[in-house]
């Protein structure tokens, strides 16, 4: 392995409380929920028996405002994560001052977390085959489902012909993939890499799956304060969706264009907690070991941390473990060290999540500030950090870490740090 160092230098985000990072970033730290009511499909219908609504959980962070045939001329041929990820890739490329044109082809590849494919095709073709219509599923259909179209999808339309892979681990995709491609440049395999996540999983099997596990939050009533991570009545996450897509690649590529960076990559490390599907470790090993062997990694001291971006994904269990983890991880300090859960804003992405999360790093590092937590008002005993949850905080801000658990046990852990210009 080379000394390479890698950077990143381009962001694209589409997010439910903004379309490009500019939006997204304004939002985020003027403290905006992008959570209301599903509008993508009629969540408010009943049992006709009983008359109970058959979807316990009615709300969402949906992208707004957002016209696919701005990316594409035929956007019923692909799936809505890929006019998410269209988009975030066009932008990503533009501040990095890159097109399709002056990329080099066999140097450039692609890493991108997916989880769920096109779950609108999966449910629409479940019913052409139960009425017997089985000649109305299109040919479009299977790479429209597929997850790892959605990277094969964005090296077209980079034309990139290097490394091309779809990261799939849950929540934990999309830092995954940025710690992949953090490899593939390490290793000599590109020079840049496209890189982060797409997702749009609101769908009715999806809410209706992730209600029967009693993961999402059921404040319908109040849709804005429903994801209220580490907070005391945090019932479980809110689904959202969109992209976040980033220019990863060596420090000598990017000082060769002459291009702003945001920040080096210093370390990363992905474990597995091997114990269950859907719970985590009372014992909190594996996520004290993910955020410490990251750290070692890229050279740094817990002492250097400035902030960590948490998974805060608002569920009971998630919350209290990650607190416990960090305790554990940062002794005394950890009560010194902001903490903020972006997903108090966005809602929980899935396998994107983590993308725009780490690119509310990168414009906190832009900034010298960190994004509120917001909807904790009501304490938890458990959960007793510094969650930032009084609006925005300015402070120097050069080292963060920035943390991802996935379902079935999927850990990644990131160290970022200010690129000093």
């Amino acid at each position: 392995m080379n000394d390479t160092r890698v950077v990143i230098t381009g962001l694209g985000a589409v997010t439910p409380i903004g379309n490009n990072a500019e939006e997204f970033g304004r939002s985020l730290f003027e403290g905006v929920s992008g959570t209301g009511p599903i509008t993508h499909f009629d969540c408010e219908v009943r049992d006709p028996r009983s008359n109970r609504h058959q979807f316990t959980t009615r709300i969402a962070g949906e992208v707004k405002n957002f016209d696919p045939h701005t990316v594409t001329e035929r956007p019923e041929r692909l799936d809505r994560a890929t006019h998410f990820a269209f988009a975030a890739v066009d932008m990503a490329l533009s501040d990095a001052g890159l097109t399709p044109q002056t990329i080099v082809p066999q140097r450039t590849g692609v890493v991108v977390g997916t989880g769920m494919g096109d779950m609108n095709t999966i449910e629409w073709g479940i019913k052409q085959i139960l009425k017997g219509s089985t000649r109305r599923i299109r040919p479009t259909a299977l790479p429209k489902v597929l997850p790892s179209s959605l990277p094969g999808n964005v090296a077209i339309r980079l034309g990139s012909r290097g490394i091309t892979l779809g990261v799939s681990t849950a929540c934990a995709s999309s830092t995954h993939a940025v710690g992949e491609a953090y490899w593939v440049i390490r290793r000599g395999d590109a020079d840049v890499v496209m890189a982060g996540g797409a997702e749009a999983a609101i769908t009715p099997l999806s809410l209706a799956a992730f209600g029967a596990m009693r993961v999402l939050s059921r404040n319908n009533e109040e849709p804005e304060k429903a994801s209220r991570p580490f907070d005391a009545r945090r019932d479980g996450f809110v689904m959202g969706e969109g992209s976040g897509l980033m220019v990863v690649e060596s420090l000598e590529s990017a000082q060769r264009r002459g291009v702003r960076i945001y920040a080096e990559i210093l370390g990363y490390k992905a474990t597995s907690d091997a114990f269950h599907a859907t719970g985590m470790r009372a014992d909190v090993s594996e996520y004290i070991r993910v955020m410490t062997q990251a750290m070692e990694m890229g050279g740094v001291k817990a002492e250097e941390i400035d902030s960590v971006n948490a998974h805060g994904s608002s569920t009971p269990m998630n919350d209290a473990v990650e607190t416990r983890a960090i305790k554990e991880v940062f002794g005394e300090r950890a009560h010194e060290i902001p903490i903020n859960a972006t997903k108090s804003m966005t809602g929980h992405l899935l396998s994107a999540g983590a993308a725009i999360e780490i690119i509310a790093v990168l414009l906190s590092f832009e900034r010298q500030q960190v994004h509120p937590t917001i909807n904790y008002e009501v304490p938890d005993p458990e959960c007793d950090l510094d969650y930032v949850v009084d609006g925005k905080r300015s402070f120097p801000l050069n080292t963060v870490l920035k943390n991802s658990f996935g379902m079935g046990g999927h850990n990644s852990a990131l160290v970022l740090r200010r690129w000093e210009r």
